[in-house]
Protein backbone atom coordinates (compact mmCIF):
# COMPACT_ATOMS: atom_id res chain seq x y z
CA UNK A 1 0.00 0.00 0.00
CA UNK A 2 1.45 3.28 -1.40
CA UNK A 3 0.72 6.14 1.79
CA UNK A 4 1.02 9.77 1.50
CA UNK A 5 3.97 11.78 2.99
CA UNK A 6 6.20 8.57 3.18
CA UNK A 7 9.09 7.29 1.16
CA UNK A 8 7.83 4.72 -1.36
CA UNK A 9 9.69 2.81 -4.04
CA UNK A 10 8.04 2.77 -7.02
CA UNK A 11 7.59 1.29 -10.83
CA UNK A 12 8.30 3.31 -13.94
CA UNK A 13 5.18 2.03 -16.55
CA UNK A 14 5.62 5.10 -19.14
CA UNK A 15 8.01 8.23 -19.98
CA UNK A 16 6.12 11.08 -21.29
CA UNK A 17 6.98 14.55 -21.78
CA UNK A 18 5.81 15.94 -18.32
CA UNK A 19 7.66 13.37 -16.97
CA UNK A 20 7.43 9.60 -15.29
CA UNK A 21 4.37 7.50 -14.77
CA UNK A 22 4.41 5.33 -11.53
CA UNK A 23 2.79 2.27 -10.33
CA UNK A 24 1.17 3.20 -7.32
CA UNK A 25 -1.41 0.08 -6.74
CA UNK A 26 -4.75 1.33 -5.32
CA UNK A 27 -3.75 4.81 -5.53
CA UNK A 28 -3.01 4.63 -9.54
CA UNK A 29 -0.41 6.19 -11.66
CA UNK A 30 1.93 9.04 -9.93
CA UNK A 31 3.56 11.73 -12.15
CA UNK A 32 6.62 12.06 -11.38
CA UNK A 33 7.69 15.36 -12.76
CA UNK A 34 10.02 16.14 -15.52
CA UNK A 35 12.62 17.70 -13.77
CA UNK A 36 12.85 15.45 -10.79
CA UNK A 37 13.47 12.10 -13.74
CA UNK A 38 17.10 10.71 -13.54
CA UNK A 39 18.45 10.80 -16.52
CA UNK A 40 18.39 7.33 -18.61
CA UNK A 41 15.23 6.68 -16.65
CA UNK A 42 13.07 3.67 -18.49
CA UNK A 43 10.09 1.72 -17.93
CA UNK A 44 10.32 -0.82 -15.21
CA UNK A 45 12.66 1.00 -13.16
CA UNK A 46 12.33 1.13 -9.49
CA UNK A 47 12.83 4.70 -8.10
CA UNK A 48 12.68 5.72 -4.56
CA UNK A 49 10.74 8.94 -4.23
CA UNK A 50 8.39 10.65 -1.82
CA UNK A 51 4.91 10.81 -2.01
CA UNK A 52 3.40 14.42 -1.61
CA UNK A 53 0.58 16.57 -2.35
CA UNK A 54 0.70 19.11 -5.06
CA UNK A 55 -0.98 22.68 -4.99
CA UNK A 56 -4.62 21.18 -5.06
CA UNK A 57 -3.58 18.72 -2.51
CA UNK A 58 -3.74 15.24 -5.73
CA UNK A 59 -0.66 12.74 -4.81
CA UNK A 60 2.51 13.49 -7.13
CA UNK A 61 5.77 11.98 -6.52
CA UNK A 62 9.54 13.63 -5.71
CA UNK A 63 12.64 12.57 -5.21
CA UNK A 64 13.28 16.01 -3.27
CA UNK A 65 14.30 14.65 0.40
CA UNK A 66 12.03 15.12 2.65
CA UNK A 67 13.14 16.30 6.70
CA UNK A 68 10.53 13.98 7.91
CA UNK A 69 7.69 11.68 7.11
CA UNK A 70 4.26 11.31 8.64
CA UNK A 71 4.59 9.67 11.79
CA UNK A 72 8.14 11.04 12.44
CA UNK A 73 9.35 14.04 14.60
CA UNK A 74 11.51 16.88 13.43
CA UNK A 75 13.06 19.99 14.42
CA UNK A 76 11.92 22.35 11.58
CA UNK A 77 12.44 26.02 10.80
CA UNK A 78 9.38 28.41 9.97
CA UNK A 79 9.51 30.00 6.54
CA UNK A 80 6.85 32.19 6.29
CA UNK A 81 3.66 32.69 8.95
CA UNK A 82 0.26 33.96 7.57
CA UNK A 83 -3.44 34.49 8.10
CA UNK A 84 -4.30 30.79 8.22
CA UNK A 85 -1.09 29.53 10.11
CA UNK A 86 2.62 28.77 9.92
CA UNK A 87 4.53 26.94 6.87
CA UNK A 88 8.16 24.98 7.55
CA UNK A 89 10.65 24.25 5.22
CA UNK A 90 10.89 20.66 5.56
CA UNK A 91 13.05 19.70 1.69
CA UNK A 92 10.27 19.94 -0.47
CA UNK A 93 8.96 22.66 -2.70
CA UNK A 94 5.50 22.67 -1.09
CA UNK A 95 6.22 24.05 2.42
CA UNK A 96 4.49 22.03 5.35
CA UNK A 97 1.48 23.73 7.09
CA UNK A 98 0.94 23.79 10.87
CA UNK A 99 -2.50 25.00 11.58
CA UNK A 100 -2.62 27.69 14.63
CA UNK A 101 -5.05 25.26 16.40
CA UNK A 102 -1.77 22.51 16.00
CA UNK A 103 0.55 25.58 17.83
CA UNK A 104 1.90 25.24 21.15
CA UNK A 105 3.06 28.72 21.26
CA UNK A 106 2.42 30.70 18.47
CA UNK A 107 5.14 30.25 16.22
CA UNK A 108 7.39 32.58 14.72
CA UNK A 109 9.10 33.19 11.14
CA UNK A 110 12.87 32.48 11.13
CA UNK A 111 12.52 30.01 14.40
CA UNK A 112 12.53 26.51 14.73
CA UNK A 113 10.27 24.10 16.22
CA UNK A 114 10.09 20.64 17.32
CA UNK A 115 7.07 19.15 15.60
CA UNK A 116 5.41 15.68 14.53
CA UNK A 117 4.58 15.41 10.87
CA UNK A 118 0.62 13.76 10.57
CA UNK A 119 -2.15 13.27 8.04
CA UNK A 120 -5.29 15.28 8.96
CA UNK A 121 -8.55 14.22 8.53
CA UNK A 122 -8.96 15.61 5.03
CA UNK A 123 -5.64 13.72 3.89
CA UNK A 124 -3.72 16.62 3.99
CA UNK A 125 -0.09 16.84 5.70
CA UNK A 126 0.57 18.71 8.27
CA UNK A 127 2.47 19.12 11.26
CA UNK A 128 1.97 19.80 15.27
CA UNK A 129 3.94 20.96 18.20
CA UNK A 130 1.35 19.60 20.39
CA UNK A 131 3.76 16.26 20.51
CA UNK A 132 2.27 14.39 23.39
CA UNK A 133 -0.74 13.81 20.82
CA UNK A 134 1.30 11.42 19.29
CA UNK A 135 4.82 10.88 21.25
CA UNK A 136 3.70 8.13 24.32
CA UNK A 137 4.68 8.44 27.82
CA UNK A 138 4.81 4.69 28.15
CA UNK A 139 7.33 1.93 26.50
CA UNK A 140 6.24 -0.45 24.51
CA UNK A 141 7.88 -3.22 22.10
CA UNK A 142 11.12 -1.87 23.58
CA UNK A 143 14.14 -3.79 25.60
CA UNK A 144 16.88 -2.42 27.92
CA UNK A 145 19.83 -2.32 26.25
CA UNK A 146 18.15 -1.75 22.66
CA UNK A 147 19.85 0.57 20.25
CA UNK A 148 17.89 3.64 19.58
CA UNK A 149 16.83 7.00 17.61
CA UNK A 150 16.79 9.96 19.39
CA UNK A 151 15.56 13.34 18.62
CA UNK A 152 17.00 15.62 21.48
CA UNK A 153 14.04 17.97 23.08
CA UNK A 154 13.72 20.07 26.10
CA UNK A 155 15.94 20.42 28.98
CA UNK A 156 14.34 19.57 32.50
CA UNK A 157 15.12 20.12 36.08
CA UNK A 158 17.00 16.24 35.54
CA UNK A 159 18.02 16.43 32.26
CA UNK A 160 16.91 16.22 28.79
CA UNK A 161 14.11 15.10 27.06
CA UNK A 162 14.31 12.76 23.86
CA UNK A 163 11.87 10.98 21.59
CA UNK A 164 13.21 8.27 20.63
CA UNK A 165 12.09 6.18 17.66
CA UNK A 166 9.38 8.66 16.66
CA UNK A 167 7.26 6.85 19.25
CA UNK A 168 8.31 7.43 23.00
CA UNK A 169 9.33 9.85 25.55
CA UNK A 170 12.38 9.27 27.19
CA UNK A 171 14.85 10.93 29.59
CA UNK A 172 18.69 11.40 29.34
CA UNK A 173 19.49 11.86 33.05
CA UNK A 174 22.21 15.02 33.42
CA UNK A 175 25.03 12.41 34.61
CA UNK A 176 24.25 10.62 31.43
CA UNK A 177 25.51 13.58 28.93
CA UNK A 178 29.07 13.11 28.40
CA UNK A 179 28.87 15.80 25.60
CA UNK A 180 26.31 18.65 25.00
CA UNK A 181 23.60 18.30 23.08
CA UNK A 182 21.02 20.65 21.36
CA UNK A 183 17.71 20.89 20.78
CA UNK A 184 16.44 19.26 17.44
CA UNK A 185 19.58 17.26 16.81
CA UNK A 186 19.56 13.80 15.78
CA UNK A 187 21.68 10.74 17.61
CA UNK A 188 21.68 7.18 18.26
CA UNK A 189 21.36 5.60 21.94
CA UNK A 190 20.54 3.11 24.29
CA UNK A 191 17.28 2.10 26.44
CA UNK A 192 19.32 1.94 29.92
CA UNK A 193 16.41 1.44 31.69
CA UNK A 194 12.49 0.95 31.58
CA UNK A 195 11.19 1.46 34.75
CA UNK A 196 7.95 0.11 36.47
CA UNK A 197 5.80 2.73 35.31
CA UNK A 198 6.93 2.08 31.88
CA UNK A 199 9.19 5.73 32.07
CA UNK A 200 12.41 5.38 29.46
CA UNK A 201 15.59 6.05 31.04
CA UNK A 202 18.02 6.40 28.13
CA UNK A 203 22.31 6.19 28.04
CA UNK A 204 24.00 7.97 25.17
CA UNK A 205 26.30 4.95 25.44
CA UNK A 206 25.45 0.89 25.30
CA UNK A 207 25.07 -0.03 28.72
CA UNK A 208 27.39 -1.99 30.04
CA UNK A 209 29.70 -1.32 27.14
CA UNK A 210 30.73 -5.22 26.50
CA UNK A 211 32.49 -6.32 29.54
CA UNK A 212 34.42 -4.31 32.33
CA UNK A 213 36.93 -6.35 31.37
CA UNK A 214 37.40 -6.40 27.87
CA UNK A 215 37.60 -2.36 28.21
CA UNK A 216 40.42 -2.80 30.98
CA UNK A 217 42.42 -4.05 28.06
CA UNK A 218 41.13 -0.91 26.04
CA UNK A 219 42.45 0.84 28.90
CA UNK A 220 46.07 -1.29 29.16
CA UNK A 221 46.69 -0.51 25.72
CA UNK A 222 46.05 3.34 25.78
CA UNK A 223 48.25 3.82 28.48
CA UNK A 224 51.16 1.63 26.90
CA UNK A 225 50.29 3.98 23.64
CA UNK A 226 50.82 6.89 25.70
CA UNK A 227 53.98 5.86 27.34
CA UNK A 228 52.54 4.08 30.11
CA UNK A 229 50.58 7.64 31.56
CA UNK A 230 47.16 8.87 30.98
CA UNK A 231 46.01 12.22 33.11
CA UNK A 232 42.06 10.80 33.96
CA UNK A 233 41.43 9.24 37.22
CA UNK A 234 37.81 8.44 39.16
CA UNK A 235 37.75 11.87 40.10
CA UNK A 236 38.24 13.37 35.73
CA UNK A 237 35.13 15.32 34.88
CA UNK A 238 32.48 12.77 32.62
CA UNK A 239 33.11 14.84 29.83
CA UNK A 240 36.84 14.00 29.58
CA UNK A 241 36.62 10.70 30.33
CA UNK A 242 33.47 9.72 27.27
CA UNK A 243 36.17 12.27 25.13
CA UNK A 244 38.82 9.82 25.44
CA UNK A 245 37.16 6.48 25.65
CA UNK A 246 33.70 6.93 24.78
CA UNK A 247 32.10 5.22 27.97
CA UNK A 248 30.59 6.27 31.31
CA UNK A 249 32.42 7.55 34.38
CA UNK A 250 30.91 4.51 36.08
CA UNK A 251 32.14 1.95 33.12
CA UNK A 252 35.77 3.62 34.02
CA UNK A 253 36.20 3.93 37.28
CA UNK A 254 35.15 -0.22 37.24
CA UNK A 255 37.78 -0.68 34.59
CA UNK A 256 40.75 0.92 36.34
CA UNK A 257 39.47 -0.38 40.17
CA UNK A 258 39.87 -3.89 38.40
CA UNK A 259 43.50 -2.85 36.39
CA UNK A 260 44.67 -1.45 40.20
CA UNK A 261 43.25 -4.64 41.89
CA UNK A 262 45.20 -6.73 39.95
CA UNK A 263 48.56 -4.54 40.42
CA UNK A 264 48.56 -3.17 36.65
CA UNK A 265 48.13 0.37 37.64
CA UNK A 266 49.02 2.87 39.72
CA UNK A 267 46.33 5.13 40.26
CA UNK A 268 48.29 8.73 40.84
CA UNK A 269 46.93 12.34 41.92
CA UNK A 270 46.88 13.09 38.33
CA UNK A 271 46.03 10.26 36.54
CA UNK A 272 46.89 6.28 35.87
CA UNK A 273 50.51 4.73 35.55
CA UNK A 274 51.40 1.07 34.17
CA UNK A 275 52.81 -0.51 37.48
CA UNK A 276 56.01 -1.24 35.63
CA UNK A 277 56.37 2.13 33.78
Amino acid sequence: MVNVGRYERLKVTRIEDIGARLDAGTMGELLLPARYVPSGCKPGDLLMVFVSLDSEDRPIATTEKAKAQVGEAAWLKVVSVTEVGAFLDWGLSKDLFVPFSEQRVPMQEGRSYLVYVYEDNTGRLAATTKLNRFIKDRAEGLTERQEVSLLIGDQTDLGVKAIVNHEFWGLLYQDQLFKSVRKGQRMSGYVKRIRPDGKIELSLYEPGYGKVSEFAESVLDALKKNNGFLPLTDKSPPEAIYETFNVSKSVFKQAIGALYKKHLILIEKDGIRLQDS
